[in-house]
């Protein structure tokens, strides 16, 4: 209540990013107040046996999880923790900082509560986002590192750059997640074609297996492949021994949108989320989970607005879910909406 008739009105008056950083900011300032984490605790987390889940490998105390771009550089894990997450997924990082695109570059579409956005892998690097990691006061936390290359690498030596993040990251995180499906670096998606993806990901594979403790490793695909490129991801899932995909990335097209399209199209390019993206992304979870008989996990992301539209998912094959624009829209009681409607459903 107090975020949706209070704080959203006041944080709609700014442009998307700085209210974006303001939020993080106030957030990170409120927490660091003492007991205040057990104040946000007991407004949002929820806590029940029932909402326990096991998937490759890893124990989630909830399936709800922050999805990656909140959190670009893992600054902010620790007071996200407080809202009641079962995980949080950091990053895209890339092995050098980078700027990312020119601002103005996040961009809201509250008639149809989505964000188009051309943040461009925006980071600090790395070694910055090790750093924060080697002091984690959350070690119980589940955190997934998202990776990526540099906008100036070469398609042709993408691979080094993924191995660069993984191999420094490997420590610090519990699983990770190969991001080729950004709208917003040229080129990227490029990789998702069959084999340069396969070269990838076995690369990557070879030096998690050749650790003692390898980690999970998921892909994230674009909701905007053809069931043909789709039945290509799962044979290379099978061919790498993959541990999940996640499904979906924000989409190039603007299917669904009601904001009159001389707006949109004065947005520009960018990667549309949010509920627009709803249907769609939840199409590409059941897609594979039929086509894999449930075999393969498959985290669900993708205009989850509601506890319902997280319930969806999870019926359309989803083992665990992640939320972003929503919470935007919906507030950070959004995570604990979603497990309540989870409880619901398993009663």
């Amino acid at each position: 209540m107090i975020y949706t008739h209070l704080l959203k009105p006041l944080l709609f008056r700014l442009p998307a990013e700085r209210a974006h950083h303001l939020t993080v900011k106030l957030l990170e300032f409120a927490t660091s107040i003492p007991g205040a984490p057990s104040v946000f605790r007991m407004l949002y987390e929820k806590k029940h046996a029932a909402l326990r889940r096991q998937c490759f490998g890893l124990d989630f105390p909830n399936p709800v999880g922050l999805a990656a771009g909140f959190d670009k550089d893992g600054r902010y894990f620790l007071p996200m923790s407080h809202l009641g997450f079962g995980f949080i997924e950091i990053g895209t990082v890339t092995p050098r900082p980078q700027a990312g695109n020119p601002q103005p570059r996040l961009f809201r579409l509250p008639q149809d509560e989505g964000l188009i956005n051309r943040m461009g892998f925006n980071n600090e690097g790395v070694d910055a986002m090790v750093e924060r990691l080697k002091n984690n006061p959350t070690p119980n936390l589940i955190i997934g590192g998202n990776i990526g290359k540099n906008k100036d690498t070469p398609n042709e030596q993408a691979t080094d750059d993924y191995l660069i993040c993984f191999d420094k990251l490997f420590d610090y995180v519990d699983y990770f997640v190969v991001n080729v499906s950004s709208p917003n670096t040229p080129n990227l998606r490029d990789l998702q074609e069959k084999e340069p993806l396969t070269r990838l990901l076995s690369t990557l594979q070879e030096r998690n297996q050749s650790r003692p403790n390898p980690k999970p490793l998921l892909l994230k695909i674009a909701p905007d492949l053809t069931d043909g490129q789709l039945d290509d991801i799962l044979e290379i899932a099978e061919q790498t021994q993959l541990a999940g995909i996640i499904a979906t990335n924000t989409t190039i097209q603007r299917d669904g949108v009601s904001t009159p399209s001389a707006e949109v199209e004065a947005i520009g390019n960018g990667g549309l989320s949010g509920v627009p993206l709803r249907e769609r992304a939840t199409e590409v979870i059941r897609y594979l989970a039929n086509k894999s008989e449930g075999k393969l996990p498959i985290i669900g992301v993708g205009g989850i607005r509601t506890g319902k539209d997280a319930v969806e998912k999870l019926r359309a094959g989803a083992c665990l879910v992640q939320v972003y624009s929503g919470m935007v829209y919906a507030g950070p009681g959004l995570v604990r909406e979603i497990c309540e409607e989870v409880l619901k459903r398993d009663s």
